[in-house]
């Protein structure tokens, strides 16, 4: 008896696991810009404050972005993974086009974006900096987590919403970059997800 659950929890463990690579497996479009739009961003002129869980979020300004997935990176165990859940590496006009993408390194560990262009490589690296971007993703409901939770690399996406900063009751907080220009700590997009459209 033992022996027949253990086999048939082993079968299940492989079919969920196949199913899972397949469904997750990033895709590979053809070459040309297919998100040559660059990131919309308007002024808030009152909004009020949004509470989710711990968490008290300030919407900063209004942010519209579509995007090629250039990388996702989930959390479960991290400091702020009760409010944000997984971040996307977002690239956008040269930075959604494979003739680009195949001469830059791409990777996210931390809560940060890594990029790397080789020597050789005739790829502008400002023009990198400057249309992509690490992106972390907050859930406005159920849905949206789920729609966020089912995205792949390789999708053109398009997110709106606010960006925000965040408080959290025991004082741990973040700060949403506001520019496209900037580079490091501080950099990243904190996106309050109230709408998701996977484009064509």
């Amino acid at each position: 008896m033992v022996t027949h659950v253990t086999k048939l929890f082993v079968v299940g463990a492989l079919v969920w696991g196949s199913w899972t690579r397949i469904a997750e497996r990033p895709l590979h479009p053809a070459d040309g810009a297919i998100a040559p739009v660059e990131p919309k961003q308007w002024e808030i002129e009152s909004a009020e404050a949004v509470k989710l869980g711990r968490w008290t979020l300030t919407p900063r300004a209004h942010y519209e972005v579509t995007a090629r997935i250039l990388s996702r990176e989930d959390y479960t165990f991290d400091t702020l993974a009760d409010l944000i859940p997984e971040d996307l590496a977002l690239g956008w006009g040269p930075m959604s086009d494979n003739r680009v993408l195949d001469h830059v390194e791409i990777s996210q560990s931390g809560r940060f974006y890594f990029w790397k262009v080789p020597e050789s490589s005739a790829v502008d690296m400002q023009s990198v900096a400057l249309h992509s971007a690490n992106t972390h993703v907050i859930p406005n409901d159920g849905l949206v987590a789920k729609q966020l939770s089912s995205l792949r690399v390789g999708q053109v996406v398009r997110l709106s919403g606010d960006l925000v900063d965040g408080a959290r009751e025991d004082g741990r907080w973040i700060k949403s970059s506001l520019v496209r220009n900037d580079t490091g700590p501080g950099a990243c997009e904190v996106l309050l997800v109230r709408g998701v459209q996977l484009m064509p």
